[in-house]
């Protein structure tokens, strides 16, 4: 009884651990084939025809995901130049991607232009904080992650690098 009553115990763990894999296989199966979907829709009408800001920004952010820098770059300068100057989003993006290349001076740049046109965006200002971790700018990445703790209390990440930026000032000043 007791033998039988803990083998149905296992295989009902095995059956739900079961289920929860081919719940998460069929999930990024279904992400996969949305980003592709994006693709195949966009780069070919980009290819043909100048297209819209929006356009160049969605393409870019699916080439983004995908690691694919250099493509995601151009189409995010392309959506800059057709029209998208005034859109945030896509120079903290291209900030993004430069930072993914480790040029991070350009990515910098980048931020700081996504922050002119949206002076609260919490994002692009915790990405300008770890733009500037990694040159070594640990005073103004402190800045930058107060900036964010400030405007997002609920920021873990933000508060993590600060406190370890602290520290790290604290034991090599």
């Amino acid at each position: 009884m007791m033998d039988s009553t803990l083998a149905i115990a296992y295989l009902g763990a095995l059956v739900l651990l079961l289920v929860g894999v081919i719940w998460l296989v069929i999930r990024q199966i279904l992400k996969a084939r949305s980003l592709e979907n994006v693709i195949s829709d966009l780069q070919p009408k980009l290819q043909k025809e100048k297209g819209s800001p929006d356009e160049y920004y969605q393409l870019g952010s699916v080439y983004l995901r995908k690691k694919l820098y250099a493509q995601a770059i151009a189409l995010f300068i392309k959506a800059i130049k057709e029209g998208g100057e005034n859109n945030p989003e896509v120079y903290n993006a291209l900030g993004f991607s430069y930072f993914s290349q480790e040029q991070y001076d350009l990515s910098i740049k980048n931020y700081k232009e996504a922050i002119a046109l949206q002076s609260g965006y919490v994002t692009a200002i915790n990405n300008l904080g770890h733009a500037y971790e990694k040159k070594k700018l640990l005073p103004q990445a402190i800045e930058m992650y107060e900036q964010v703790v400030k405007l997002d209390e609920k920021n873990e990440n933000a508060k993590r690098r600060l406190n370890s930026l602290r520290k790290q000032v604290i034991t090599t000043g």
